[in-house]
């Protein structure tokens, strides 16, 4: 049996109904991705995040080891200050409150310690101290606040 095209029939039935389905199949694809797009900046949002506070902690990491492997190298050296921000310093230079602007550790955004302690074998050690601000981000509730206060402390017996 054969059709002419434009005459219906089972072929030109067929090909009419996989038209409308696929224009349907395309509205409910951009529906869903409308409702979905909220969950998507809040997924990129949250990662961004995650990995600035990630990077703020091994900085912060990084800058209480620097200045315990500094100040252990003598008596003299056990409480500087100084030299002990310097060193936190350079560790924070990436961050965006910190920069090139900071050049004391006194304040708001890094605070740095350096002071004489006994250690756990009662011989002389220094306590590095290291505290860092985040700066305001995009706070998540119940996650992330706004800005975080990172606080790391090291106790090294000093060498010589």
């Amino acid at each position: 049996m054969i059709f002419a095209r434009n005459q219906p029939g089972p072929v030109a039935d067929r090909k009419s109904d996989r038209g409308t389905s696929t224009r349907r199949r395309r509205g409910n694809s951009i529906i869903e991705f409308t409702l979905m797009m909220p969950w998507y900046v809040f997924l990129f949002v949250g990662s961004f995040d995650c990995g600035f506070y990630m990077y703020s902690l091994i900085a912060t990491d990084n800058a209480a080891r620097l200045g315990a492997i500094y100040c252990s190298g003598s008596l003299t050296a056990a409480t500087d200050n100084t030299t002990a921000c310097s060193y936190a310093l350079d560790q924070f230079r990436n961050l965006p409150n910190v920069g090139t602007s900071i050049t004391t550790c006194s304040g708001s955004p890094v605070v740095v310690t350096a002071s004489l302690v006994t250690g756990p074998d009662s011989s002389n050690a220094t306590s590095v101290s290291v505290t860092y601000t985040t700066p305001q981000l995009i706070p998540i509730p119940g996650v992330f606040p706004g800005s975080m206060t990172i606080t790391r402390t090291l106790v090294m017996a000093i060498r010589s």
